[in-house]
């Protein structure tokens, strides 16, 4: 392909993109197709001349697009918000235009030095103390992995550089609750710790860690011989936005030498506005914290910022430096391969730069305050109506409910209802929300924070919710 004609097709495809922004509220929110179905009108061979592009560009509306769940959909509620800002987009086309190998500071400095400048940032704009220092990372899950490794290392003395965690020492513990994420556990194993060694602790009736578990779980594991190693706090749980009591499990983790962890993915993006950051109260005392800048904020997918108090303790953990990638400037200079699991690294910090840019910190208050007021309007309208039940707090933007029908006391009966009101709205196509389980209970929940939603489209999804029930008794 030669410049113009990549000039020609890319103004096709930003026109495309622009399109598709400004229709996308008219499209079935979740896909409709059937396993298999897009896949069979692909070719099944490569193909062997080349110069076909123009026919993937034609193939996006009918092949593709009936394929796609419309994240950006202003009445999508289901998982997480994940927005991806008009600026984003265009960062995102910078970042392979310049195709960027990150990996040290000298195979592109800018890379490496943008991403400390945004990176702290976002420090500033959550409130975070400047003893914390940031680096981009894929997602929340490798960052929590990233966090446990540290944790393992500093518990185990650096074992990793003798026999590691099969040296015959006692076994490290890793608590966390049973609303954390599920990616806790596969971290879990991923670092070595082994199942049995991850101690799931009870919540309370706000779905909360409880405190007094945490320390009767601990002091079990001590007088059994076992080391507690680190423990995994949650602010905003996926279920339901949960607040773990950041400050009172960071006064345990002192007492008993454990690394703390705060998992913020979805709520970080909510201390950009101060009258919120009481929710993880405490937090200056985490050794480390992740929040997920493409949930809610808007940079696209995937962006997830790592915080940490010891900067070194993590070069550490994380740094190999073999002879081919030494340079003259590594005593000067962050080597930002050395902060996380990968080698290679993507220019990220591009279009978490571009959209700040774009939004600024007064905008993204203003749209947070509006999901967050539109989530209690939702919520004041379940619990002011007969047969519909909340089922936790909503001290963010996630609704946690359900319907229960006059005379309906099995729960077998009350799941199989809610499964079918889920299927009702979201078949209907003018919404999407993804059901859960709650402590064995079958739940709806609705997640708000689409760029675009407003409250005329929070409105129509209790409207449909309603008539779904109705349809459903019926």
């Amino acid at each position: 392909m030669d410049s113009d004609t990549f000039r020609k097709l890319g103004h096709e495809l930003v026109d495309w993109v622009a399109d598709y922004r400004d229709r996308v509220e008219g499209l079935p929110v979740m896909s409709r197709v059937r396993p298999g179905e897009i896949r069979a009108r692909l070719p099944s061979e490569p193909p062997l001349q080349g110069g076909r592009l123009p026919e993937a560009i034609a193939a996006l509306d009918p092949v593709l697009l009936p394929g796609i769940t419309h994240w950006t959909h202003p009445s999508f509620f289901a998982y997480f918000p994940s927005n991806t800002s008009r600026a984003s987009i265009l960062a995102d086309l910078v970042c392979a235009g310049l195709g960027v190998q990150g990996m040290s500071w000298q195979t592109s400095p800018a890379a490496t030095e943008l991403e400390e400048v945004v990176i702290d940032w976002l420090r500033q704009m959550v409130g975070l103390p400047d003893a914390f220092t940031g680096v981009i990372h894929d997602t929340a899950s490798t960052s929590t992995l990233t966090a446990l490794l540290c944790a393992r290392e500093r518990t185990g003395g650096f074992c990793q550089n003798r026999e590691g965690l099969q040296g015959g020492e006692p076994p490290l513990v890793v608590y966390a609750s049973d609303q954390g994420h599920s990616s806790i556990e596969k971290d879990v194993l991923l670092a070595g710790f082994g199942k049995r060694h991850l101690r799931i602790v009870p919540t309370d009736r706000a779905h909360a860690m409880r405190v007094d578990a945490l320390g009767e779980a601990v002091e079990a594991d001590l007088a059994a011989g076992l080391r507690p190693c680190a423990v995994v706090a949650t602010v905003g749980t996926t279920g339901t936005t949960a607040l773990d009591p950041v400050a009172a499990i960071a006064g345990m983790a002192r007492r008993h030498a454990l690394w703390l962890h705060v998992d913020a993915a979805l709520a970080g993006t909510a201390m950009v506005v101060p009258e919120y950051r009481w929710m993880w109260r405490g937090i200056e005392e985490a050794d480390s914290i992740v929040f997920n800048p493409h949930k809610w904020m808007g940079p696209g997918f995937d962006l997830s910022a790592y915080f940490v108090r010891d900067p070194q303790h993590l070069v550490r953990v994380m740094s190999t430096n073999p002879s081919y990638l030494r340079t003259a400037q590594d005593g000067e200079v962050r080597n930002l391969r050395d902060w996380g699991i990968p080698l290679g690294r993507r220019f990220r910090a591009l279009k978490l730069w571009f959209h700040l840019l774009d939004e600024g910190v007064e905008g993204m208050r203003a749209r947070v305050r509006r999901d967050v007021e539109n989530a209690r309007w939702f919520a004041d309208r379940v619990d002011g109506t007969a047969g519909w039940e909340r089922l936790a707090p909503v001290p963010l933007q996630t609704v946690t409910f359900r319907h229960v029908p006059e005379g309906f006391s099995d729960e077998a009966a009350i799941a199989a209802h809610n499964l079918d009101i889920s299927r009702r709205v979201n078949e209907g196509g003018r919404a999407y929300l993804t059901p859960s389980l709650l402590k064995g209970r079958q739940t709806l929940r609705v997640s708000i924070g689409a760029e675009t939603t407003e409250r005329r489209h929070v409105e129509a999804l209790w409207q449909e919710l309603q008539e779904a029930a109705r349809a459903g008794r019926g």
